[in-house]
């Protein structure tokens, strides 16, 4: 990884293209990441209810997480967020991503 990706990345400025993705209706701000189709071929009794919403920038998993869960964990988060979808999560889910990203916290 460069210098330049690593600070990139360090400081999620490597997501702003998903903005773009929002703006065009593919992706919502909240809601399940994307998973690599790598993760999807191997565990594929943990899709669920996950491709029935839209992939989100942010979500429960990033913010109790972000990388350093399992595939399992990650699932049981945006089962649990797909279950549970309401304004009111969407925007805690937004504010706590915020102190996530400034912190640091769970970058590599």
């Amino acid at each position: 990884m460069t210098r330049i990706g690593k600070v990139l990345r360090r400081a999620s400025l490597d997501e702003i293209p998903q903005f773009f993705n929002v703006l065009r209706g593919d992706m919502s701000l909240v809601g399940p990441r994307p998973e690599r189709p790598y993760f999807v071929k191997q565990h594929q009794e943990l899709n669920g209810g996950r491709l029935s919403v839209r992939p989100g920038v942010t979500g429960l998993a990033q913010i109790n997480g972000r990388y350093n869960l399992s595939i399992r964990e990650k699932a049981k988060y945006d089962l649990y967020y797909i279950k549970n979808q309401s304004l009111s999560l969407d925007l805690k889910i937004l504010l706590k991503t915020l102190g996530v990203v400034f912190r640091q916290h769970g970058v590599y």
